[in-house]
């Protein structure tokens, strides 16, 4: 595909959905990308429901833009092939735990002797070094040891089993998609490649942010339903008469006094603005029966012209067909593989500016 990173070449050894998705963003960018799977050993995105036709989902969204050659990297002909690959190659992504790539004679140092202006990206769940390097782990895992489930969801269910993978996508692709790029930027200065070292931990560790920011510097650990943004304010969730959700994210004074004023809470103004607990209680519960008299459609309706951050929860089949979302083109339509086109999620970096 055309695009800024047309000039770069990205050997991809990775599998699941850290690493090709970061190739993926790389491929959607210009790069290109070539994916070396194992003949004899499944990626699971492969084999995971749900299957258009005869394809995983998953798998032709994770793959698209990429080549594929399939290499037994245990055999010496493979990693001779490797070895010859990566003389004109630019970037090395792999996801094997710490000294996997070493053992089969492809590892860092050995491909930097070849070809020292490689980039090498290694993403693994907890990093190259530390106690815990060589341990298994998944998203779920990451994001606990990372704190950022201890403050998140409600204080009498725990914390909640996301939807997303958080640590592997937000975490281990992005950045390791941001330390690629910043090393081929220092490689223009210098002509020396690096070492990239991404744990999805630690990348899940940076994600706490504000409350991270609170708890290190100010003492103050953030619990479930404690704060301004993860359900101590009325900033939260409310349930409407048939059975969907309502994103109520009014904070400043401007948007909440237009939000009171909207569902005739008028009176309760004064109570968005206070930082007593019992205060945003006493207002959340009046929104929540405020919001539970009217459908999900309904309220859209009402607030359609209203600036007051407020929007529906909308299934992903819904957000594809939201208007902003269609203008931002971030519905594409990709060749699965078979001559059969196939909606997919777009790339939501825009470069120049779209009309």
């Amino acid at each position: 595909m055309a695009g800024p990173l047309t000039s770069l070449k990205v050997l991809d050894f990775s599998t699941l959905l850290p690493g090709p998705y970061a190739t993926m963003m790389l491929a959607d960018m210009g790069a290109e990308v070539l994916r070396v799977e194992a003949p004899d050993r499944v990626d699971l995105t492969k084999v995971m429901p749900p299957f258009d036709g005869k394809i995983s989902t998953a798998f032709s969204y994770l793959t698209r833009s990429k080549r594929t050659l399939a290499l037994n990297l245990k055999q010496a002909e493979a990693v001779d092939k490797v070895k010859e690959l990566v003389r004109d190659y630019d970037i090395v992504v792999e996801q094997f735990r710490p000294g996997v790539m070493d053992r089969l004679g492809i590892g860092y140092e050995t491909l930097k002797a070849i070809n020292p202006r490689l980039i090498y990206c290694a993403i693994t769940g907890y990093g190259q070094t530390g106690p815990y390097r060589d341990r298994a782990g998944h998203d779920i895992n990451y994001l606990s040891i990372a704190g950022v489930s201890s403050h998140c969801g409600r204080a009498d269910s725990g914390p909640p089993p996301l939807g997303i993978q958080v640590a592997d996508v937000a975490g281990g692709s992005h950045h390791a998609v941001m330390g690629i790029l910043a090393a081929v930027i220092e490689r223009q200065q210098t002509g020396a490649g690096q070492f990239v070292d991404i744990s999805m931990t630690d990348a899940a560790f940076a994600l706490n942010a504000m409350a991270g920011a609170a708890s290190l510097a100010g003492g103050q650990e953030q619990q479930p339903e404690s704060a301004l943004l993860n359900g101590g304010s009325f900033y939260d969730y409310y349930q409407t008469r048939d059975q969907r959700w309502l994103s109520i994210g009014s904070l400043e004074p401007q948007f909440s006094a237009r939000l009171c004023d909207t569902l005739g809470l008028s009176e309760l103004k004064s109570l968005a603005l206070s930082q007593k607990p019992e205060d945003q209680q006493r207002l959340k519960t009046a929104l929540k029966d405020k919001v539970a008299e009217k459908t999900l459609v309904e309220w859209q309706e009402i607030f359609a012209d209203q600036d007051a951050c407020v929007e529906p929860v909308l299934t992903i089949t819904e957000a594809a067909e939201h208007p902003q979302l269609k203008a931002r083109g971030m519905v594409i339509e990709v060749d699965r593989g078979d001559g059969v086109m196939q909606r997919q999620i777009g790339n939501p970096i825009i470069f120049g500016v779209k009309t």
